[in-house]
């Protein structure tokens, strides 16, 4: 009986790895690969897991459970800042152990891999873009502060696309320095769309870092 219980456990451990090894590997590795959080994604899948494991097979006292709940309340990530992206993996990653935990101790195992299929095939279609065209904002800093006009947008659509070698679509005005001739624009672009050929060296500069300090460019695209 004992040796049935661990063999279940570890059958469950197995199968809930397995998933979020398609989701984190298959799916979320293949557009970005960064190191740090498919660390945090397993990290997370298998505590979380194991925690679950724990309540269903021990009983615990109120405090003990809540204790072990506010563990995940004092989770900061104070060096960067997480991208709503990862964020959203994070939760995936976090909900799919619970999800899978219950339904396989509850012997539901038609609902568990129908459940798992449908987030990994959500999040497969949505990487894909199937249906959709999505727009990138950068925030650039221009000189040419006399074609900020509504008169002349579209001088200033096409200066900033020979500059950039981005195919902006929309300029917004964030800020403007007339003392010292520059303004601050939140560019939008496809980012789908081919590069647009750079014809001269541009002089854009572009706010980099927490501290929104320019930096020289002469850049093409991205």
């Amino acid at each position: 009986m004992v040796i049935s219980d661990y063999a279940l456990f570890v059958a469950g451990m197995v199968i809930n790895l397995i998933f979020s090894l398609i989701v984190v590997r298959g799916i979320y590795y293949r557009h970005r690969r960064a190191q740090d959080y498919v660390f945090t994604f397993m990290a997370f899948s298998v505590v979380v897991y194991l925690i679950m494991g724990l309540f269903t097979s021990v009983e615990l006292s109120i405090g003990a459970g809540f204790g072990l709940f506010a563990l995940f309340s004092v989770l900061r990530y104070r060096t960067d800042t997480v991208p709503i992206r990862e964020m959203t993996y994070l939760f995936v990653i976090i909900a799919l152990p619970i999800l899978n935990s219950i339904l396989f101790g509850s012997g539901q195992y038609v609902n568990l891999v129908l459940s798992n299929l449908m987030v990994i095939l959500v999040l497969w279609v949505l990487e894909k873009k199937w249906g959709f065209r999505y727009e990138q904002r950068k925030l650039v800093r221009y000189e040419r502060i006399e074609l900020v006009r509504a008169d002349r947008y579209d001088e200033l659509i096409a200066d900033l696309r020979n500059r950039t070698g981005l195919p902006v679509t929309k300029v917004e005005v964030v800020e403007m320095d007339y003392l010292r001739d520059s303004v601050d624009l939140m560019i939008s672009y496809d980012e789908d769309a081919p590069i647009v050929p750079q014809e001269s060296p541009g002089v854009l500069t572009i706010p980099t870092g927490s501290d929104q300090q320019p930096v020289s460019a002469g850049i093409t695209g991205q």
